[in-house]
């Protein structure tokens, strides 16, 4: 088991103990978000940190409220 801790631009995403290294280049999905990872550097035996490019979050803008008073 390895110790892989997620970086994206120094903010720690995620940390994980898993049985796999990911790659440079491989398609990866990090709370609902896909990214790619970027850089792999191996810190100790089993201590790992992996930079990742995650998509961007597009904020959906706010439907117009209709501010007229309803009338009865």
């Amino acid at each position: 088991m390895f110790a892989i801790h997620f970086y994206e631009k120094n903010t720690s995403v995620l940390s994980q103990c898993l049985r796999r290294i990911p790659e440079v280049d491989e398609s990866i999905r990090i709370k609902g978000r896909n990214g790619k990872v970027l850089n792999v550097t191996q810190i100790e035996e089993n201590k790992y940190h992996v930079h990742v490019e995650l998509e961007k979050l597009i904020k959906k803008s706010l439907l117009l409220k209709d501010d007229k008073k309803k009338r009865r």
